[in-house]
């Protein structure tokens, strides 16, 4: 017990000096606080799903996330294409959003997708008219959005349970 009982001071002594001079131990990025497998979140977000709704002056896209919402960036394309493939997208609609998550996965570490919304669906909201699942590649899970007149969007995060959240202003009057 006692060789035990050195050691131990021997080696916290050690690490003192070490964390004093500056020099730590090298840990992955995505370890350092990253939750176990007993149930908690995951270390790299998971998006389930996509839904979306009408409401009286905006039209709202959900994108379910299992974990943290991680860094997403909004932006306007000409097009939407398959990541990959590079195949465009089969929506319909003049103007179009890509929504990219990341770091983000649509599957678990098997490879089997976890993501239970639509892969490509034609809407009929006043201006959302289509969302696609278009990239889940390196990291990156990437949806777009389609509309017939160009978006005037505003984008925020929800919890509990997590989602990222984009919601686009038509004219007063739900038609759907």
């Amino acid at each position: 017990m006692r060789h035990r009982h050195l050691f131990t001071a021997a080696a916290a002594g050690a690490a003192g000096v070490l964390l004093a001079a500056g020099i730590g131990a090298t840990v992955p990025a995505g370890a350092a606080g990253a939750p176990g497998r007993s149930g908690s979140a995951p270390a790299t977000a998971l998006v389930v799903g996509a839904r979306w709704g009408g409401h009286a002056t905006f039209d709202r896209l959900v994108i379910d996330v299992r974990g943290a919402v991680p860094s997403v960036t909004v932006r306007r394309v000409s097009a939407l294409h398959q990541d990959g493939s590079g195949r465009k997208v089969p929506l319909a609609g003049k103007y179009f959003l890509e929504i990219r998550l990341s770091p983000a996965a649509a599957h678990d570490d098997a490879g089997r997708s976890v993501y239970r919304g639509p892969r490509t669906a034609g809407v009929s909201l006043p201006a959302l008219k289509g969302v696609a699942l278009t990239g889940d590649f390196e990291g990156v899970v990437t949806v777009g959005a389609a509309f017939d007149t160009e978006p005037v969007h505003k984008t925020f995060r929800l919890r509990s349970p997590e989602r990222f959240v984009v919601d686009v202003a038509h004219p007063v009057g739900c038609r759907s």
